[in-house]
């Protein structure tokens, strides 16, 4: 059984491949996105949009409207960290493709597995085992294979 982890933040994706037998981790390659340390004012330079609101506040004199900045949901950081969640998955298909896992782990900080979860299509699900909600970017393999859950080195047939 050829077991595929991915170690991933906003910025950086390490890909190991999981020997079943002997449980060691080997590294196969590695993703980064140098846009993924950048702040919102980096990717572009004007201000949110102002909006006005519809009634004057109450016991203020008339005409007199408060306005305030519309944010919303589309942070520049937030998409840059969506476009990343995709190539990384577009890796794991295209390593699908070539038969070069049959299990999939995926280690990802919370926030960002969340979104990496989101841009996983769905010939890839079925072979993810485990998703593990921990920021192991920077610790060593045996850190990393130390929180791979137990049932992921199970046989499918010791499943049933």
């Amino acid at each position: 059984m050829r077991i595929r982890v991915v170690l991933a933040s906003e910025g950086e994706a390490d890909f190991y491949d999981l020997d079943s037998r002997l449980r060691t981790p080997t590294f196969v390659s590695r993703l980064s996105d140098p846009r993924a340390h950048l702040h919102d004012r980096d990717f572009k330079s004007d201000r949110p949009g102002r909006v006005f609101d519809h009634a004057a506040p109450a016991g203020g004199r008339r005409g007199a409207v408060a306005r305030h900045g519309t944010g919303g949901e589309r942070r520049p950081r937030r998409h840059e960290a969506e476009l990343f969640a995709r190539t990384i998955a577009e890796q794991l298909q295209q390593a699908l493709a070539r038969d070069e896992f049959d299990r999939l782990v995926v280690m990802a900080e919370p926030r960002f597995l969340g979104v990496l979860r989101q841009a996983l299509p769905d010939s890839i699900r079925p072979h993810v085992a485990a998703e593990v909600g921990k920021d192991l970017i920077r610790e060593t393999p045996s850190v990393m294979r130390a929180h791979i859950p137990q049932e992921v080195f199970l046989s499918p047939a010791a499943e049933e």
